[in-house]
Protein backbone atom coordinates (compact mmCIF):
# COMPACT_ATOMS: atom_id res chain seq x y z
CA UNK A 1 0.00 0.00 0.00
CA UNK A 2 2.81 2.43 0.41
CA UNK A 3 3.91 2.08 -3.41
CA UNK A 4 -0.19 2.61 -4.21
CA UNK A 5 -0.85 6.02 -1.59
CA UNK A 6 1.43 9.16 -1.72
CA UNK A 7 2.76 10.18 1.77
CA UNK A 8 3.34 7.00 2.83
CA UNK A 9 5.73 4.70 4.54
CA UNK A 10 6.17 1.82 6.41
CA UNK A 11 7.48 2.44 10.18
CA UNK A 12 8.55 -0.73 11.44
CA UNK A 13 9.21 -4.59 10.23
CA UNK A 14 8.85 -7.46 12.90
CA UNK A 15 9.86 -10.45 12.46
CA UNK A 16 9.30 -14.16 13.15
CA UNK A 17 11.95 -15.32 15.74
CA UNK A 18 13.07 -19.00 16.10
CA UNK A 19 10.97 -18.92 19.47
CA UNK A 20 7.88 -20.75 18.82
CA UNK A 21 8.24 -22.02 15.24
CA UNK A 22 6.14 -25.27 16.74
CA UNK A 23 3.07 -22.77 16.91
CA UNK A 24 3.64 -20.59 14.53
CA UNK A 25 5.07 -22.40 11.72
CA UNK A 26 6.94 -19.42 9.99
CA UNK A 27 10.42 -19.62 8.90
CA UNK A 28 12.43 -17.69 11.48
CA UNK A 29 13.18 -13.75 9.49
CA UNK A 30 9.86 -13.81 7.81
CA UNK A 31 7.76 -11.12 8.07
CA UNK A 32 4.70 -11.03 11.14
CA UNK A 33 3.82 -7.18 11.31
CA UNK A 34 4.48 -4.55 9.68
CA UNK A 35 3.62 -0.93 10.37
CA UNK A 36 2.69 1.73 8.12
CA UNK A 37 1.17 4.98 7.74
CA UNK A 38 -1.05 6.50 5.09
CA UNK A 39 -1.47 10.41 5.28
CA UNK A 40 -0.39 9.97 8.92
CA UNK A 41 -3.49 7.44 9.43
CA UNK A 42 -1.45 4.75 11.36
CA UNK A 43 -2.42 0.81 10.52
CA UNK A 44 -0.74 -2.39 11.24
CA UNK A 45 -0.55 -5.25 9.14
CA UNK A 46 -0.53 -8.61 10.50
CA UNK A 47 0.74 -11.75 8.55
CA UNK A 48 -2.35 -14.21 10.36
CA UNK A 49 -1.14 -16.53 6.74
CA UNK A 50 -4.45 -18.15 4.68
CA UNK A 51 -6.69 -19.47 7.39
CA UNK A 52 -7.66 -15.26 7.62
CA UNK A 53 -10.00 -14.04 5.01
CA UNK A 54 -11.23 -10.83 4.48
CA UNK A 55 -15.05 -10.26 3.44
CA UNK A 56 -16.98 -6.79 2.39
CA UNK A 57 -18.16 -6.65 6.22
CA UNK A 58 -14.57 -4.63 5.96
CA UNK A 59 -13.03 -2.09 3.16
CA UNK A 60 -11.79 1.20 2.73
CA UNK A 61 -13.11 4.27 0.91
CA UNK A 62 -10.66 6.81 -1.00
CA UNK A 63 -12.83 9.50 -1.94
CA UNK A 64 -10.97 11.02 -5.42
CA UNK A 65 -11.79 14.36 -6.96
CA UNK A 66 -10.46 13.53 -10.02
CA UNK A 67 -11.01 11.29 -13.17
CA UNK A 68 -7.18 10.71 -13.01
CA UNK A 69 -7.79 9.86 -9.43
CA UNK A 70 -10.47 6.95 -9.78
CA UNK A 71 -8.23 5.48 -12.25
CA UNK A 72 -4.42 5.58 -10.71
CA UNK A 73 -6.43 4.00 -7.06
CA UNK A 74 -8.22 1.73 -9.74
CA UNK A 75 -5.91 0.27 -11.95
CA UNK A 76 -2.89 0.37 -8.67
CA UNK A 77 -5.35 -1.76 -6.32
CA UNK A 78 -6.20 -4.19 -8.87
CA UNK A 79 -3.17 -5.06 -10.61
CA UNK A 80 -1.61 -8.37 -9.90
CA UNK A 81 -4.91 -10.28 -9.13
CA UNK A 82 -7.09 -8.14 -7.90
CA UNK A 83 -10.82 -8.20 -8.88
CA UNK A 84 -13.39 -5.84 -10.08
CA UNK A 85 -16.57 -5.24 -8.30
CA UNK A 86 -20.04 -3.25 -8.87
CA UNK A 87 -20.73 0.28 -8.11
CA UNK A 88 -16.73 1.81 -7.42
CA UNK A 89 -15.43 -1.48 -5.20
CA UNK A 90 -12.91 -3.75 -5.50
CA UNK A 91 -10.90 -6.23 -4.25
CA UNK A 92 -6.99 -5.77 -4.00
CA UNK A 93 -4.14 -8.90 -4.37
CA UNK A 94 -4.74 -9.58 -0.85
CA UNK A 95 -8.79 -9.46 -0.85
CA UNK A 96 -9.17 -6.73 0.98
CA UNK A 97 -12.15 -4.18 0.13
CA UNK A 98 -12.21 -0.69 -1.45
CA UNK A 99 -14.58 2.09 -2.26
CA UNK A 100 -13.33 4.06 -5.07
CA UNK A 101 -15.98 6.59 -4.96
CA UNK A 102 -16.02 10.41 -6.69
CA UNK A 103 -16.20 12.94 -3.82
CA UNK A 104 -18.95 14.85 -5.37
CA UNK A 105 -21.58 11.79 -4.83
CA UNK A 106 -21.26 12.35 -1.43
CA UNK A 107 -22.59 16.01 -1.69
CA UNK A 108 -25.20 14.94 -4.09
CA UNK A 109 -26.38 12.58 -1.57
CA UNK A 110 -26.73 14.92 1.01
CA UNK A 111 -28.16 17.45 -0.92
CA UNK A 112 -30.97 19.47 1.14
CA UNK A 113 -32.98 19.23 -1.19
CA UNK A 114 -34.46 15.62 -1.36
CA UNK A 115 -35.57 15.08 -4.79
CA UNK A 116 -32.32 16.15 -5.92
CA UNK A 117 -30.65 13.40 -3.30
CA UNK A 118 -33.08 10.56 -4.67
CA UNK A 119 -32.41 11.47 -8.51
CA UNK A 120 -28.93 10.61 -7.27
CA UNK A 121 -29.41 7.39 -5.48
CA UNK A 122 -31.42 6.25 -8.20
CA UNK A 123 -28.44 7.06 -10.78
CA UNK A 124 -26.03 5.12 -8.35
CA UNK A 125 -28.78 1.95 -8.11
CA UNK A 126 -28.89 2.02 -12.24
CA UNK A 127 -25.09 2.00 -12.27
CA UNK A 128 -25.48 -1.40 -10.65
CA UNK A 129 -27.08 -2.55 -13.49
CA UNK A 130 -24.53 -1.80 -16.11
CA UNK A 131 -25.16 1.74 -16.92
CA UNK A 132 -22.98 4.89 -17.52
CA UNK A 133 -23.49 7.60 -15.02
CA UNK A 134 -22.28 11.58 -14.73
CA UNK A 135 -21.72 12.85 -11.32
CA UNK A 136 -21.34 16.38 -12.17
CA UNK A 137 -18.87 16.09 -14.45
CA UNK A 138 -17.50 12.96 -13.45
CA UNK A 139 -18.10 9.68 -15.29
CA UNK A 140 -18.88 6.33 -13.45
CA UNK A 141 -18.80 3.13 -15.33
CA UNK A 142 -20.16 0.03 -14.45
CA UNK A 143 -18.31 -2.45 -12.85
CA UNK A 144 -17.05 0.37 -10.81
CA UNK A 145 -14.45 1.62 -13.74
CA UNK A 146 -12.89 4.66 -13.61
CA UNK A 147 -13.92 7.88 -14.56
CA UNK A 148 -13.29 11.56 -12.82
CA UNK A 149 -9.80 13.93 -12.58
CA UNK A 150 -6.30 15.75 -8.83
CA UNK A 151 -5.10 14.32 -5.61
CA UNK A 152 -6.50 12.05 -3.38
CA UNK A 153 -6.54 12.06 0.57
CA UNK A 154 -7.12 7.98 2.21
CA UNK A 155 -10.18 9.21 4.48
CA UNK A 156 -9.95 6.44 7.02
CA UNK A 157 -10.60 6.71 10.92
CA UNK A 158 -10.72 4.71 13.38
CA UNK A 159 -9.22 1.22 11.69
CA UNK A 160 -5.93 0.69 12.36
CA UNK A 161 -5.24 -3.23 11.95
CA UNK A 162 -5.77 -5.31 9.31
CA UNK A 163 -4.93 -8.70 9.17
CA UNK A 164 -3.32 -9.42 5.25
CA UNK A 165 -4.80 -12.75 3.84
CA UNK A 166 -1.74 -15.39 3.02
CA UNK A 167 -0.04 -12.27 2.33
CA UNK A 168 3.59 -11.58 1.66
CA UNK A 169 4.23 -8.82 3.86
CA UNK A 170 7.39 -7.69 2.19
CA UNK A 171 5.24 -6.50 -0.40
CA UNK A 172 3.06 -4.09 1.65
Amino acid sequence: YCSVFPNAKITTISRYPDAGQEIHKKPAGSVMVVAFEIDGQPFTALNGGPIFKFDEAVSFQIMCDTQGEVDYYWNALTKDGGQEGPCGWLKDKFGLSWQVVPSAIQRMMNDPDSARSAQVMNAVMKIASDMTTVFGGLVLVPMARRKIESTVTMRVKAVSIMILAGATLSTV
